[in-house]
């Protein structure tokens, strides 16, 4: 995965990031901590940390620790 500078920060983060706006779910389907889960673990283990959240995505379950990861 190709790195660049993320702004000012001087920090390298991935080209691409995951967006967790549906993280472990589709539009309209109940939360499955499962599915989040091997979505998290896929993106890591493809070389993409970056991750985009935010506290109302998912109704917060975007940001909820888990246990797994």
């Amino acid at each position: 995965m190709e790195q660049r500078k993320f702004g000012k920060t001087g920090r390298m983060v991935s080209e691409i990031g995951l967006g967790t706006w549906q993280l472990g779910t589709k539009w309209g389907e109940p939360f499955n901590e499962e599915e989040a889960q091997k979505i998290l673990e896929a993106s890591y283990e493809n070389g993409i940390p970056l991750i985009d959240t935010a506290d109302i995505y998912n109704g917060g379950n975007s940001e909820r620790p888990s246990a797994g990861f």
